[in-house]
């Protein structure tokens, strides 16, 4: 089955750059040497389907390290859609078996919405924990116009604003060069090569080693926002921005002295089973125990997934957070006006509590709020 994609533009017309390019590190001892080599791969120049996507994410996957995605579900409002059960499994094979084991880096647009309300934690591609999503700031600090705000943004970098402000300069079509690239597309390419500075120091970094270091040398800096929060390990994040401007200095740095996570453990909790209510509020409280005493106790937390089936008259009108027992507030999804009258069909919402200890007997609260009136049940 064919599935609608879109380019994170923020203009009115699809541009011309490539959606998704990809590019390969290498260490040189020659500090004016190009490091990485960079490469456009074709995917949204005809019918999209789950196969495309899973062969455009699985190009040679031990020679290319960072693939950089623009693309996307419908930035409108009201789209509820995420990657197929093959390019799930792209995902998947890449951060296991991509860089010789070591995992790919996916990184991507946070998205181009804001305009209609859309909201990232709807996009199943920026919303898994396979990929890095990366949203924009304007260069006076500012959330633009076309921003989506969602728990999986995890940094920000610069790109336009208002018409009136500066784009970015990149590479163009026929061997030419262009400075109105605009949007997160512009974003998450910036990151990208941030990124790949960090893997020239640092090669043997794993993916997820990666997410470690993005989160600190993120910080907020001048950016402006009105949600800024302190979680609960003291850093400062943000639904706009997550945790704020890429510092590439700082992310190089700190790359060459990282010291390597740990293998990755997941611990699944059945939260409830039975049907409940939402009138108009419901709070679903659990005491973890991060599976202690078993082989995959967890003692740092990187990632939360949540996962609902809900049913409810309208799926604008939900509004889901998770809060964590430290207290740090995480909106799964938030308000939408211009959703259409549907059951809701949510993909896996992701909260980001960077890395901090969960004793044992901590409770992680669900809150799923109904608005207008209508009372399905959760």
């Amino acid at each position: 089955m064919a599935s609608r994609r879109t380019t994170r533009t923020s203009g009115p017309t699809t541009t011309p750059w490539p959606a998704m390019t990809s590019m390969t590190t290498t260490r040189t001892p020659s500090p004016a040497t190009p490091p990485a080599k960079r490469t456009g791969v074709r995917m949204l120049d005809g019918t999209i389907t789950d196969v495309i996507e899973a062969q455009s994410l699985s190009l040679q996957p031990q020679h290319i390290h960072i693939y950089s995605a623009s693309w996307g579900p419908e930035d409108d409002g009201r789209t509820v859609d995420g990657p197929g059960i093959l390019t799930r499994e792209a995902f998947r094979r890449g951060v296991t078996k991509g860089r010789g084991g070591l995992g790919t880096l996916f990184i991507w647009a946070s998205g181009n919405g804001g305009l209609h309300y859309d909201n990232c934690n709807c996009d199943g591609y920026t919303n898994s924990i396979h990929t890095l999503s990366v949203g924009s700031t304007t260069q006076q600090g500012r959330v633009p116009w076309y921003s989506e705000a969602c728990a999986s943004t995890l940094t920000t970098t610069y790109s336009s604003g208002v018409a009136t402000d500066p784009q970015i300069v990149t590479t163009d079509l026929h061997h030419g060069c262009t400075d109105q690239h605009t949007g997160t597309s512009a974003s998450a390419p910036l990151a990208a090569g941030m990124i790949a500075l960090a893997l020239e120091a640092n090669p043997f970094l794993t993916w997820r080693d990666m997410q470690h270091l993005v989160v600190r040398a993120s910080k907020p800096a001048h950016l402006q926002a009105e949600d800024w929060r302190t979680n609960g390990v003291g850093r400062q994040v943000s639904h706009h921005y997550g945790y704020g401007l890429l510092d590439a200095g700082l992310l190089v740095d700190t790359a060459r002295t990282w010291l390597p996570t740990q293998p990755q453990r997941k611990c699944a909790v059945r939260v409830q089973s039975r049907p409940t209510p939402i009138l108009p509020l419901i709070y679903i409280r659990e005491n973890v125990s991060a599976c202690a005493g078993l082989h995959n106790s967890i003692r740092s937390l990187e990632h939360v997934q949540a996962q609902l089936t809900l049913s409810y008259s309208r799926r604008g009108d939900l509004e889901i957070s998770l809060t964590s027992p430290m207290g740090t507030r995480s909106t799964l999804v938030a308000i939408r006006d211009v959703v259409p009258l549907h059951a809701a069909a949510l993909w896996d919402g992701r909260g980001h509590d960077s890395a901090a200890y969960r004793p044992p007997g901590d409770q992680q609260r669900v809150c799923a709020a109904g608005h207008r009136g209508a009372v399905p049940g959760v």
